[in-house]
């Protein structure tokens, strides 16, 4: 508890930072409360959650998980956590050798890449157990136990709110003509969920355990494998009960307690039921991967503690306020706004990155994706509260000998970060994740973000050591060509993924990305009092420009058909990030890349698009002088620009979350607001035409 409290302190160090500079204070209960989330009606994707960041727990209409079969399509009922991780028994004995294969770049040694090989069913097999293994587990459904012949449909009288001011989802519904009323908490320091029920009826809870599915995108759990797992109760008093979970090699264990009087039993295998002898049940239940946590909490001291802390991140971190905008779309910003703000807190702010659709369901399996961390979490350190960025940072420290052990393994110095991976720091099989290679300077960005918010020698101590490990590699991994005289990116799939590796060269925001990473890995160093190198200095001066043909920057320099080419007008438009992303690297032409930035605006193939490029179009549109088309890009009216009511940012029907965009908006905000360095105009990301009055405070400019 104390480490996450000092965690929310460190945020209050960036809180007057930066602001609007305006005389009156935004009211930040009225700003939150008027977005709390209200229901009156089921809705598979209106599903709304609890948590803390190392731990989230998602609701259906009755505030609990009573009917998770009929949301599974739309946004599940996950209980998930940073640690509930599983793999299936490796029986066959595949080696993580058995997925390498070398490829050669033109750079003097083949170098080995995690694939599948291709040399017959083995190879696919074992490409197939190391992508799926090991995948985050579903920790187990805690619902009402109703009778088998209710369904959703039989749940009337629906009243349900979220208060994102005090962390608690509030359920008032009738179920066969009896009241209902569910009080839904989550535990802010602990893997824990309190409830209370109160009802006409005697309240019954379930308690019920799946086995995984390890599939690549669903809610984990496989209910036809009952006899592959077990739920032993080891520990009952009056009171409370411990439960053991044993699947496979995987153990953790669920405690439950309880206030009023009621009875614990097992209905049939893995499933127990919480039965109440009057008309109150008040509950928590807590899981872990030990019996070392001790819990003796009552619900509305749960309650009162998670008040206390939703308070304190409100008030300490950055808001805007968008209620004195006449623009009609203003509100609708404003919403987004702030249900990212708390489905970001609770789902990608942990020890470990996120995974792409947080702690509600698996995506890419459970893994997480290091090249997103930047867009889950640069927000936090922009909106004023740096330490939750920095709890996650501190994991790097954890898998960097893997990184390490990957550079050497390809004949590179220094550590080469993976792209889909699990709390191990394992590199996942993929035809094109190993290949990936602009998460590498995130590391550096995002220390650089927290040196601005604390300036201290201790943070420098803290991460000097892997921002040079990180820059090494990145000098190695540049060629020199000779006879240009330039320094080359090549043998990479960038950003804009509709690209191989044997025929990418400088791809134009890697490369603009290196040079900012390797000029930070210089400052830093003349921090930590060390001299510069001057062979990176060499490098910074020395990196290809961006290509253009007829006045339009490419998405590679390989690639002078891009915009003849619907495979690269398609996906991301990753040439706008060499400046939105980032500052001015002075390797492009201002007009020209305002030029690039028109003809995607008009051209691009919009509608294969993800999340994060509307809030990518945002941010070059600001610094190129370009608010309308800034505004009007997070507002944009596709598919994967859709926001759900309990804020979600939608894709398709696989992927029915993504964080990534949530968190790209509320970076695109912060630089639409605070600006960058440098920038002197007042919102720069916002016409100034009078309908765009944007109030905001404790923001920080970017870099």
């Amino acid at each position: 508890m104390k480490l996450k409290k000092s965690l929310f302190l460190f945020s209050l160090i960036s809180l007057l930072a930066c602001s609007a500079g305006r005389d009156t204070p935004i009211d930040r209960e009225a700003l939150v409360k008027r977005h709390n989330p209200r229901l009156t009606s089921p809705d598979p994707l209106s599903s709304l959650s609890v948590g803390n960041g190392e731990f989230a727990f998602t609701v259906d209409i009755t505030g609990l998980q009573t009917f998770p079969d009929a949301y599974e399509q739309g946004v599940p009922l996950g209980t998930q956590s940073q640690w509930g991780w599983h793999s299936f028994p490796n029986d066959e004995n595949f080696k993580y050798e058995e997925t390498l294969k070398e490829f050669d770049f033109g750079k003097g040694t083949p170098e080995t890449y995690p694939v599948d090989r291709g040399g017959g069913q083995r190879d696919r097999e074992a490409y197939n157990w190391f992508r799926a293994n090991p995948h985050r587990l579903h920790l187990g459904i805690i619902g009402l136990e109703v009778e088998k012949h209710i369904d959703l449909s039989g749940i009337k009288e629906i009243r349900q709110e979220l208060d994102m001011w005090k962390g608690s989802i509030h359920s008032r519904f009738t179920l066969e003509e009896h009241a209902v009323e569910v009080q839904t908490i989550g535990h802010p320091y602990e893997d824990g969920v309190g409830a209370r029920i109160t009802s006409g009826v005697k309240p019954a809870v379930k308690f019920h355990f799946a086995y995984p599915t390890g599939e690549f995108g669903d809610y984990g759990c496989d209910w036809t494998k009952n006899d592959k797992h077990t739920t032993t109760l080891v520990s009952r008093t009056h009171q409370s009960a411990i439960l053991k979970r044993e699947i496979d090699a995987t153990v953790y264990y669920v405690k439950i307690e309880w206030e009023e009087e009621a009875d614990l039993f097992e209905k049939e295998r893995n499933y127990y039921v919480l039965a109440a002898t009057g008309n109150v049940l008040s509950f928590h239940c807590t899981f872990s991967p030990d019996l070392s946590r001790e819990t003796n909490e009552t619900f509305e001291h749960i309650k009162t503690v998670a008040a206390e802390h939703w308070q304190l991140f409100w008030k300490t971190g950055g808001a805007v306020d968008f209620s004195a905008c006449t623009d009609p779309r203003a509100a609708e910003l404003e919403r987004r706004v702030v249900l990212s703000q708390y489905l970001l807190a609770i789902q990608s702010a942990g020890s470990t990155p996120p995974q792409e659709t947080g702690l509600t369901y698996n995506s890419w399996y459970g893994k997480f994706h290091l090249e997103m961390i930047w867009w889950h979490q640069v927000q936090f350190a922009l909106w004023g509260r740096p330490g939750l960025l920095e709890k996650t940072l501190r994991w790097y420290h954890t898998v960097s000998p893997a990184a390490k052990e990957t550079a050497s393994r390809q004949g590179y110095d220094g550590i080469r970060w993976m792209k889909m991976t699990d709390p191990s720091g394992l590199e996942s099989p993929s035809s094109v994740g190993p290949f990936l290679i602009w998460q590498q300077p995130h590391i550096i960005y995002m220390a650089e973000l927290l040196y601005r918010a604390n300036p201290s020698p201790e943070l420098i101590e803290t991460y000097y050591d892997l921002i040079q490990e990180t820059a090494a590699f990145m000098y190695s991994f540049a060629v020199y060509d000779e006879s240009a005289g330039r320094y080359l990116l090549k043998g990479l799939i960038p950003a804009q993924e509709t690209m191989r590796p044997q025929e990418t060269i400088n791809p134009p925001f890697e490369l603009a990305y290196w040079q900012y990473g390797m000029k930070l890995a210089q400052e830093w160093r003349e921090r930590a009092g060390e001299p510069r190198k001057e062979e990176w200095d060499i490098l910074i001066r020395k990196l290809s420009p961006l290509a253009e043909k007829d006045g339009l920057y490419l998405a590679a320099e390989s690639a002078p058909d891009t915009y003849q080419n619907v495979r690269f007008t398609s996906d991301h438009m990753a040439v706008l990030g060499a400046y939105g992303i980032l500052p001015d690297s002075g390797l492009f032409d201002q007009e020209i890349m305002r030029n690039t930035l028109h003809w995607i605006w008009l051209n691009w193939n919009w509608d294969h698009t993800w999340g994060w490029d509307y809030p990518i179009v945002a941010m070059n549109a600001a610094r190129m002088g370009k608010p309308e088309k800034a505004v009007n890009a997070l507002l944009m009216d596709k598919t994967t620009n859709t926001y759900l009511p309990n804020g979600h940012n939608y894709q398709n029907e696989q992927l029915r979350i993504y964080l990534p965009g949530n968190g790209g908006l509320l970076t695109a905000i912060a630089l639409m607001c605070a600006g960058w360095d440098g920038c002197e105009i007042p919102n720069p990301g916002f016409p100034d035409d009078g309908t765009w009055n944007v109030k905001w405070e404790g923001l920080a400019p970017m870099p």
